[in-house]
């Protein structure tokens, strides 16, 4: 069978959820024997020239670098690309991508869409383009033959929003094995220790909330005591919000990585004293959930899509609530917990590359 993905910006080693999912779920796809295409987003991979990586098939189209436009652009030129090349399937990722469902059925592929959350609620959109994202996840829910969520909380708001419940599959994101690792000198040129440091991992979006973060550690003390605060991660674009959030950082003493993978954020989630996701939006977080595999102690929103990875109820702390924040990160530092055990079995890559080739057929 011949598959082409496309919704996520490409992979490997682009930083994003989505990204990650793909990065981790397609390979074994191609081992199990689909023919496995992922369309990639031209100004993500700039330099890599690789036309296939770990069995999966590279294909990279021009994007225009604009945030309103990059993604539907992207997708209808892949759903084109994937008629040319007689594909069998096509399956699109997030509900923005999603508005080429029906250029995809019109060209007559199958599609498979994966619904990573309402991306709509996203801080960083505006009225129009919140409206033309919720036409995105209503075509998609209403002509994807097939249509993937990665939380029940998805499933239960499709089925309220638009009627769909016939070929709708509960599959989660995954996780993969941790990788524990050592990296002194990297700590060393971030000015850290091992276990001295609160970390918090994502995109520099409003909806991450990474300010509540800097603002609960500079009220909890925590400096005083040595440890610092780390943010991994960086904005894809540049905007009022990612300045303000850095320009905050930094009179705060947070140290900010910018984007990183590999073994430099592998040695980060091993040694972090806990790790914390303040977020008012998720599909279903695979940044908490790579936290939890390095048995990390976590702090995270009360919000619907963190509540359902069920975590201990201490572990929560009510979205937007700066003061409980504070204490929660404070209340795990002085714990002196550093390892935690987590049930991550519904979360097991393969097994989830298993429900989504039962969705696509046999790949022969």
């Amino acid at each position: 069978m011949k598959v082409y993905v496309t919704g996520t910006r490409g992979i490997p080693g682009v930083m994003g959820g989505v990204e990650t999912h793909c990065e981790n779920l397609y390979p074994r796809l191609a081992a199990i024997g689909y023919d496995v295409t992922v369309v990639r987003r031209d100004s993500y991979v700039a330099g890599d020239k690789r036309t296939m990586w770990e069995g999966v098939k590279l294909v990279d189209v021009p994007t225009p670098r604009k945030k309103a436009f990059e993604a539907i652009i992207h997708t209808v030129r892949a759903v084109v690309a994937a008629r040319r090349a007689g594909a069998d399937l096509v399956h699109i990722h997030a509900v923005g991508p999603s508005l080429a469902v029906p250029l995809a059925k019109l060209l007559g592929l199958r599609v498979v869409m994966t619904n990573h959350g309402p991306d709509y609620e996203r801080d960083k959109w505006g009225r129009m383009a919140r409206t033309i994202i919720k036409w995105g996840e209503s075509w998609g829910s209403r002509l994807a033959d097939d249509v993937i969520v990665i939380s029940d909380v998805i499933r239960r708001n499709i089925s309220r929003r638009y009627g769909r419940t016939s070929r709708v599959h509960l599959i989660y994101n995954g996780v993969p094995e941790p990788d524990l690792c050592d990296e002194p000198e990297y700590f060393a040129a971030l000015g850290i220790a091992p276990e001295k440091y609160v970390l918090g991992m994502s995109r520099f979006v409003p909806e991450k909330n990474l300010h509540h973060l800097v603002e609960a550690f500079a009220r909890s003390g925590l400096a005083t005591q040595g440890y610092r605060l780390v943010l991994a991660g960086d904005a894809d674009f540049e905007d009022e919000y990612s300045r303000s959030l850095k320009d905050l950082a930094r009179k705060n003493g947070v140290v900010l990585t910018g984007f990183v993978r590999g073994r430099r954020l592998h040695s980060l989630l091993t040694h972090a004293v806990c790790y914390v996701l303040p977020s008012s939006h998720e599909g279903l977080p695979i940044a908490l959930l790579e936290a939890m595999s390095y048995n990390r102690p976590v702090v995270v929103s009360d919000i619907p899509a963190n509540l359902e990875v069920g975590l201990a109820a201490d572990d929560y702390f009510h979205v937007g609530d700066i003061d409980a924040l504070a204490a929660k990160i404070k209340g795990k530092v002085a714990s002196g917990t550093l390892s935690v055990g987590y049930d991550l079995s519904k979360y097991d890559w393969d097994t989830i590359a298993r429900q989504v080739a039962e969705v696509y057929g046999p790949a022969r």
